[in-house]
């Protein structure tokens, strides 16, 4: 009988052991492992690869990769500490099935990051309108996509919203139309109140020359006569040219005494 106990105590004591070196195996491989993953994602993320990736395409793959090594690691792990291969991917399969009907919403975000990287509607660094918000593209993930705002806020967009939204793209083209339309009262020569505007324009050095600017009376509105001016700028010039030439003609038309009238409505009163 003292034997038997001797045995069970042997047998105890050694499985301790045997699981404790697990243990620490499992545990030096996941350290070592999880340093070698965050060399590898900053390699990508700094090495030369950076430089001749598209960024959006870049910071992607970046991801992917993250993903995937953690998985890897994950297996090394988990069959380290004496759990077959085999019953580890079968989990896998088994868990991922069961993940993909509940995150269907999130696959669709997948979907959609991989769509952004094919169709490629933006880049990292563009000025974009979309899912009301405007602001620069800051980073592409697997799953969402950041948008940093022009008063500095960061907007996390899932990618299937974003795929499935429209969206404007004020960088694609190097230049940008500036519309503007004044009114000025009935009874003002327009072809002064045209010049006067032109002669604005002309101050105005980041106004390109070529498109030439545009310049009409476009309606007899109701209250005012409505001069509509096009012209043309540089994207990055685009609110400069727009403000500039709002105050500079404001201040010309009170200079010169180009009214700019209030809306008006005549009443009729009729006596029976």
């Amino acid at each position: 009988m003292p034997e038997k106990i001797e045995q069970i105590l042997n047998s105890f004591v050694d499985g301790c052991v045997d699981l404790a070196w697990r243990l620490i195996g499992a545990l030096v491989v996941f350290l070592i492992g999880n340093l070698i993953i965050r060399f590898i994602i900053k390699r990508i993320r700094d090495g030369k690869l950076a430089n001749k990736l598209d960024p959006m395409v870049h910071s992607f793959i970046a991801s992917v990769t993250k993903i995937g090594l953690y998985m890897i690691l994950t297996v090394i792990v988990v069959a380290i500490l004496g759990v077959e291969t085999a019953s580890i991917i079968a989990v896998i399969a088994s868990a991922g099935a069961a993940i993909a009907l509940g995150l269907q919403g999130s696959l669709s975000h997948l979907a959609g990051g991989v769509m952004l990287l094919i169709f490629r509607p933006f880049k990292i660094g563009d000025f974009v309108d979309v899912c009301n918000y405007s602001g620069t593209i800051s980073e592409v993930g697997i799953f969402y996509t950041e948008i940093t705002t022009t008063d500095n806020r960061v907007c996390v967009i899932p990618n299937g919203t974003l795929i499935g939204s429209s969206i404007v793209n004020y960088s694609v083209k190097d230049t940008r139309r500036v519309d503007m339309v004044f009114d000025v009262a009935y009874g003002t020569d327009v072809e002064i109140a045209k010049q006067v505007i032109l002669d604005e324009v002309a101050k105005v050095s980041a106004v390109l020359d070529t498109p030439a600017p545009f310049i009409r009376m476009t309606e007899m509105a109701g209250s005012a006569l409505k001069i509509t001016l096009r012209v043309w700028c540089n994207s990055a010039d685009y609110w400069a040219v727009k403000f500039d030439l709002n105050e500079a003609i404001n201040r010309t038309f009170a200079e010169k005494n180009i009214q700019i009238p209030y809306q008006q409505i005549d009443v009729h009163v009729k006596n029976d």
